[in-house]
């Protein structure tokens, strides 16, 4: 909203759009959407978001609250099945989350505590691989040397 009343206040002071433009880096097509919102609608306030309003989403933030209170270590799909019990509309995971994340309550990790559920049941993708090292390779006439005990000290006159 700063900016948008900055750059009307410079358009109506007489300032040219293309130095107003520059000045405060939108476009041009910008500071004329700017001017005709507020020939339209009295205001600089963005229009509100078009689609429908969440169904599930108010209703799950309204009613959550105490539940997250009384299970605060219970994990995304544990909150999913607490809900649906208690009577509430089946909602995702996704759904779950960010409801959790509009109430400002921190994502719960696994219940294994093994990180975030991200990739498997293990956490985070590729965790719980083995590391196996690779071998060094020696090329032939080399090992023969080490071998022989030729070379010795060869390597630092190289």
């Amino acid at each position: 909203m700063d900016l948008r009343t900055r750059v009307v206040a410079a358009v109506d002071k007489g300032l040219g759009k293309v130095v107003v433009a520059e000045t405060f880096g939108v476009s041009v097509r910008t500071i004329n959407r700017y001017l005709r919102l507020r020939r339209e609608s009295g205001s600089l306030a963005p229009k509100p978001i078009p689609g429908r309003p969440s169904v599930k989403g108010a209703a799950l933030i309204a009613g959550l609250e105490p539940q997250l209170a009384a299970n605060a270590d219970a994990t995304l799909p544990e909150h999913c099945a607490l809900w649906e019990g208690a009577g509430g509309e089946p909602v995702s995971e996704a759904t779950m989350s960010r409801a959790l994340k509009e109430l400002g309550w921190p994502l719960k990790k696994s219940a294994e505590g093994g990180g975030a559920r991200r990739g498997g049941p293990r956490g985070v993708a590729g965790a719980g691989r083995r590391h196996r090292p690779v071998p060094v390779r020696v090329r032939g006439r080399v090992r023969q040397q080490h071998r022989d005990g030729a070379g010795a000290g060869a390597g630092a006159a190289g």
